[in-house]
């Protein structure tokens, strides 16, 4: 299956990806951890089926040092020992807010308050906001058709500046 169309080789798609890049860049600078970060992209990108994303932040936490226990437990990190308390709520976040369309009441209160009891509000604001991000890079990702299994850790960075 080849790509509808190069998004990096048009003037529009450009100018927005690297506005998109940007907003992915304030959301890694801010107190959320980097590993939580990843997982909840990895978690959201199963749940949409979109391979570059699977590709590149799974290529990214590994590079980061996060262990291939926890990068292939993803799928199933409700029956898994190896994620904190936080981070469930993270992915409890990441699924419920990915899943609106699927007949899904949205984010319960009770993800809510697990999330209100493991991050402060400047963490939440980076996790509401990464949630929507990699939603809408997956969107992108999946109508055009991309691939994944090229990505190079740190490639997007290079390529945005």
């Amino acid at each position: 299956m080849e790509p509808r169309i190069n998004l990096m080789a048009n003037g529009t798609g450009v100018k927005i990806a690297k506005r998109f890049a940007g907003l992915g860049h304030a959301i890694q600078e801010t107190s959320l951890p980097k590993a939580t970060q990843e997982l909840v992209s990895l978690r959201a990108s199963q749940i949409n089926g979109c391979g570059p994303c699977l590709d590149m932040h799974t290529k990214e936490a590994a590079a980061a040092g996060e262990t291939a226990v926890r990068l292939h437990l993803v799928a199933a990190w409700r029956e898994s020992t190896v994620y904190t308390e936080a981070e469930r709520a993270a992915l409890a976040l990441a699924e419920e807010g990915t899943r609106l369309a699927d007949a899904h009441p949205g984010v319960s209160d009770e993800t809510w308050a697990e999330v209100r009891k493991h991050y402060d509000d400047d963490q939440i604001a980076a996790l509401v906001c990464l949630v929507a991000m990699i939603n809408a890079a997956n969107r992108l990702n999946v109508i055009v058709r991309n691939q994944g299994g090229s990505y190079e850790p740190g490639m997007f960075a290079h390529a945005m500046s």
